[in-house]
C-alpha cells in the first residue's frame, strides 16, 4: 500500500481488525445522508491502513454489493475474514445529532445478519501480533482472543450497552487485554468514579496495562504504569457527522502502533498523536467519505500541527 505514513521501524506487523460492518442512515444539523458504508470494523480499518496491513473480520448481508468491498480493497484491507451472510441484509443503524452534537439519539436498529454473527478467524489470521476489537458482545471479543495461536497486543474498545447488560463479561474481557479505549461517561459508568482521572486509574487496577479515556472535543487521557498523559482534541472547523470518530481513533492508534512495532509508553503517546489527527478527518463528512480520501500526507500535515500545538519549546 503506498499511501502511508512512513515509520521510523522497518519492522511493520499486520493489524487483525474485529467488528461490525453496518449501513447508516444519518441526520445531522448540515443534512442527511442515506445508506452510508458504515460500522465499527469499517471505521477502525479505513483508518489503520494509513499505517500498516489490515486485516478485517465481520459479517455482512446480501445487500452488501462489491462497490463496498472494492472501497476496503482499495486501501489494501484483507476481506478474508469477512463473512457474507445471505440470509438477510446487513447491519443497518439510523440516528439523528442535534444542535452542537452534544446529544444523539438512535432512531432505527436493525441487526439483520450481524444477530446471529460468530466472528471465526481464518488460519492466517490467528498469529497476527497485534489486535482491534472493536465494540461488539465482550463475548464476542473473547472468542476471538480464544482463537489467537500466539501473544498478541490487544486493544479492545465497548459501548454503554455492554457496561449496562453484560458488565461481567465485560470485567471479564478487560483482564484479557493490554489496552482498553473508553469514552469518559462510560469509564464514570463502568467504575462508579464521577473523576475522570480516579476513574482511569480504577480502570487500570481491573486489569489492563493501559487505559485512554476519550473525552470527545476535549481530547483524551492516557493512563500507563509509566504515567499520564493528556493530548487535546485536533481543532476541527468543519463539524459534520461524528460518528465513526471513536472507531477511527482506536483502529489509527493500534494502526500506528503496530507500524512501529512496539507498545512501550512513548510509542502509545505518539500514535495518540496520530489517531487524533486522523480521527479529525472523519468528523469533516458523513460516514467514511473524508477518512477513505484525504490521504497520508493530510493526516501526517495535521499530526505536526497537533505536535507544534502542544509543544511548549
Amino acid at each position: 500500500m503506498s499511501d502511508r505514513i512512513n515509520s521510523d521501524s522497518s519492522s511493520v506487523s499486520p493489524l487483525l481488525v474485529v467488528g461490525s460492518v453496518a449501513f447508516d442512515n444519518v441526520i445531522t444539523p448540515y443534512g442527511e445522508k442515506e445508506h452510508i458504508l458504515g460500522g465499527a470494523a469499517s471505521y477502525c480499518s479505513f483508518a489503520a491502513s494509513y499505517y500498516t496491513d489490515v486485516q478485517m473480520v465481520g459479517v455482512i448481508g446480501n445487500d452488501f454489493g462489491d462497490e463496498y468491498l472494492d472501497r476496503l480493497r482499495s486501501r489494501g484491507i484483507d476481506l478474508e475474514g469477512v463473512q457474507k451472510d445471505e440470509s438477510g441484509p446487513t447491519f443497518f443503524w439510523k440516528g439523528k445529532y442535534h444542535e452542537n452534537f452534544n446529544r444523539r439519539d438512535t432512531l432505527d436498529i436493525q441487526l439483520n445478519v450481524f444477530e446471529k454473527f460468530r466472528p471465526d478467524l481464518p488460519d492466517s489470521y490467528k498469529n497476527t501480533p497485534f489486535v482491534l476489537l472493536g465494540n461488539i458482545h465482550p463475548a464476542l471479543q473473547s472468542h476471538v482472543l480464544d482463537q489467537l495461536e500466539s501473544e498478541a497486543y490487544v486493544l479492545a474498545d465497548t459501548i454503554d450497552l455492554w457496561i449496562e447488560i453484560e458488565r461481567n463479561a465485560l470485567l471479564d474481557l478487560i483482564k484479557r487485554i493490554n489496552l482498553f479505549v473508553i469514552n469518559d461517561t462510560e469509564a464514570e459508568e463502568l467504575t462508579e468514579e464521577n473523576n475522570i482521572i480516579l476513574a482511569g486509574k480504577k480502570l487500570r487496577e481491573m486489569g489492563p496495562e493501559s487505559v485512554i479515556i476519550k473525552k470527545g472535543e476535549h481530547g483524551a487521557i492516557l493512563f500507563h504504569q509509566d504515567g499520564m498523559f493528556a493530548l487535546p482534541a485536533y481543532p476541527v472547523t468543519e463539524l459534520r457527522d461524528p460518528t465513526g470518530a471513536g472507531d477511527s481513533f482506536a483502529g489509527a492508534l493500534i494502526g500506528r502502533m503496530a507500524s512501529r512495532n512496539a507498545s512501550d509508553f512513548n510509542t502509545i503517546k505518539e500514535a495518540m498523536l496520530y489517531a487524533t489527527s486522523t480521527a479529525s478527518l472523519t468528523v469533516e463528512a458523513f460516514g467514511c467519505d473524508r477518512l477513505e480520501s484525504a490521504g497520508a500526507k493530510e493526516i501526517q500535515e495535521r499530526a505536526d500541527s497537533l505536535q507544534k500545538l502542544i509543544s511548549v519549546s
